[in-house]
């Protein structure tokens, strides 16, 4: 050996054996962290029979929901007393067929019966007034008339005698005196008829005027006493439209006020549907839209009408009324399933609807894996839904499955362990 070589030492031969077990250490301490990580996310076990799984598909989606209406008449008219009375009598019962002018109560109001006493009694003595007035009136007028017959004669009498005098004085035949007193009796004679013929006149007036203001009043009173009877008459409570007396709610000796709905009627040649509806739906669902239902194995087709803006426990109103045929033998108070559309069908994702829904309200679902043992929380976006299916916008494709029953077990669980 020189002094340039350089002495090169062997590996020692235990180093040389075992050179593989830094790797696998290293493989190992990594398979610790991913299990330190993975013990780290909440899970829980549900039994495979507690829970629905579902696919997710793509297909036509239509939209539409389905609600129950029941059936009511187009029109309703309210059964009101227009006078104030005890039940004496009911003449039909609830679901009778009624026309127009039929009878249904009759009240008894002592007071009114009292009321058209008296005005008979008040019409009965003003009449027999009129006839005294104008009998005193007629002798009076025919007593003036005699009094100007009389006034008359003498006014000729004295004209003549005043003209005698005054021929006889210019003849100087009678004295002064005599014919200055048969010409101031002629003058008096004249004036008294003329004061007559006034007094005939004015009285004749007075006698039209009065007698007219008193049977002016006489006429008010017969049709104040018309009234009254015709306040008797309504009494009877009566149907002011034809139809079926839908309900009726008066009983014997029951005291019924004056404008008291006491029953109604419906008409029976129009119907509607009414029905409730989520109030999810309310900025959807206007009047024009189409509805069907089955009734008896055949399509009956609807139309929305009306729909009511009150929100009343989380469910809005809505009118629809029949297309074409009416079906057989529809009856008010009967239920009709119906189904409303709100849109045109698309292609889409979809999920069968499910209780989770009430969970997540559509934000978030449990995914099944691939080997089916458990399934993971994701987020997700339900769009529409139908009384089938729930519309996906995104977070799941098709052949993808997810837990569509209800989450409320689940707690804040990121993953769901799937046992048999």
């Amino acid at each position: 050996m020189t002094q340039m070589d350089t002495e090169i030492k062997r590996k020692h031969p235990v180093l040389r054996k075992y050179w593989w077990i830094a790797p696998a250490a290293a493989l190992l301490a990594a398979i610790g962290v991913w299990g330190l990580r993975s013990s780290t996310v909440s899970t829980y076990e549900a039994a495979s029979s507690g829970i629905v799984i579902e696919e997710v598909v793509k297909g036509t989606f239509e939209d539409f929901i389905r609600v129950n209406g029941k059936v009511e008449t187009g029109v309703t008219v309210q059964v009101s007393a227009l006078e104030t009375g005890i039940v004496e009598k009911k003449w039909v019962e609830e679901g009778a067929m009624v026309s127009e002018g039929d009878i249904i109560l009759t009240l008894r109001n002592p007071n009114l019966q009292e009321q058209i006493l008296e005005s008979e009694s008040q019409l009965a003595e003003r009449q027999n007034m009129l006839r005294d007035t104008e009998i005193a009136m007629e002798k009076e007028r025919l007593q003036i008339r005699q009094d100007l017959l009389t006034a008359r004669t003498d006014l000729n009498r004295k004209r003549r005698l005043a003209e005698q005098q005054e021929s006889l004085y210019k003849e100087s035949l009678t004295s002064r005196e005599e014919y200055l007193k048969a010409k101031e009796d002629y003058e008096l004679a004249r004036e008294t008829f003329s004061l007559l013929q006034s007094r005939l006149r004015q009285d004749s007036l007075y006698r039209s005027v009065q007698v007219a203001m008193m049977r002016e009043s006489l006429d008010n009173m017969q049709k104040n006493l018309v009234l009254v009877r015709r306040r008797a008459d309504n009494l009877n409570v009566r149907a002011t439209h034809s139809g079926q007396l839908g309900s009726l709610d008066a009983e014997l000796g029951q005291n019924i006020t004056m404008g008291q709905q006491v029953g109604q009627i419906n008409i029976l040649d129009n119907y509607k549907l009414t029905v409730r509806i989520s109030e999810h739906y309310i900025d959807r669902v206007a009047p024009g839209l189409e509805g069907m239902s089955r009734r008896n194995g055949a399509e009956v087709s609807m139309r929305v009408r009306k729909v009511y803006p009150e929100v009343s426990q989380g469910e809005f109103k809505a009118d629809l009324v029949f297309e074409g045929e009416l079906p057989a033998k529809i009856r008010v108070g009967q239920t009709y399933p119906v189904d409303i559309m709100l849109g045109d069908a698309a292609e889409t994702v979809m999920v069968p609807r499910g209780t989770f829904f009430n969970t997540s309200g559509g934000h978030w679902a449990y995914v099944v894996e691939k080997d089916g043992k458990g399934a993971r929380k994701r987020e997700i976006s339900i769009g529409r839904q139908n009384p089938r299916y729930y519309e996906v916008l995104s977070g799941l494709e098709p052949g993808e499955r997810i837990i569509t029953s209800s989450y409320q077990d689940f707690g804040e669980a990121e993953r769901v362990v799937i046992s048999d």
